[in-house]
């Protein structure tokens, strides 16, 4: 234990300074988008600039591609958010609308769609080990292909997104202990406790929802 926290001493004081502002910028992303605050996709874009460069200067290819898919999901995010309620033309007041409601796909669908992205992953992966100087292109490929996805089922607000990002988190955990990136290791790991938050939370709110559909049809019914 006191090895451990020799060497993590001695880590800190050596500590590549673009790697922990992306860190923190990353962090903070977090707190603001929680917080629901715009401010969160600036963090997000400066973040992933830093982390792009960060991960391709340690050779993982395809997760410095992700974090340039990221930096352009930060501006379409910050272009979303920011844009103003409709006008009614008629009424001259901001009309009425409705927050995208959480749904869940089957795990039908799920397996399907896995089976596919590791299909994608495989191939890729493949070319990647054959004809880039890449450090582990397949478990980099597998945890970029299906990150690309999750972000996906992020924006259409699927409940399962979470359990995508629980184990991408955890197998990207291991590339980056594996790479010497520790903050980053220590970022992915609160990634991985947030996503399981987020399911458990989005979960609860998708059953209310459900209930109250059921609840809302007995009413009518009656």
């Amino acid at each position: 234990m006191t090895d451990l926290l020799v060497s993590l001493s001695e880590y800190l004081s050596n500590l590549a300074g673009l790697e922990l502002v992306a860190m923190l910028l990353a962090l903070a992303y977090i707190i603001l988008a929680a917080q629901g605050s715009l401010w969160c996709w600036p963090a997000a874009f400066i973040s992933t600039a830093l982390y792009t460069v960060v991960f391709y200067d340690v050779l993982l290819l395809m997760d410095s591609a992700l974090n340039v898919y990221y930096l352009v999901m930060a501006v379409y995010g910050y272009w979303t958010w920011q844009k103003s309620t409709s006008v009614d033309a008629i009424q001259n007041h901001p009309t009425k609308t409705t927050p995208l409601a959480i749904i869940s796909w089957s795990a039908n669908k799920h397996l399907k769609i896995c089976l596919t992205l590791t299909i994608i992953s495989l191939i890729l992966g493949y070319i990647i080990a054959n004809y880039t100087p890449a450090s582990f292109p397949y478990l980099d490929t597998f945890t970029t292909v299906f990150a690309v996805f999750a972000t996906y089922l992020v924006t259409q607000k699927v409940l399962e997104n979470w359990l995508y990002w629980i184990v991408i988190d955890a197998a990207s955990i291991y590339l980056y202990i594996e790479k010497g990136l520790i903050p980053t290791t220590v970022l992915f790991i609160i990634y991985v406790i947030f996503a399981a938050y987020g399911y458990f939370k989005w979960q609860a709110i998708y059953r209310e929802s459900k209930a109250n559909q059921i609840n809302l049809s007995d009413i009518v019914a009656g």
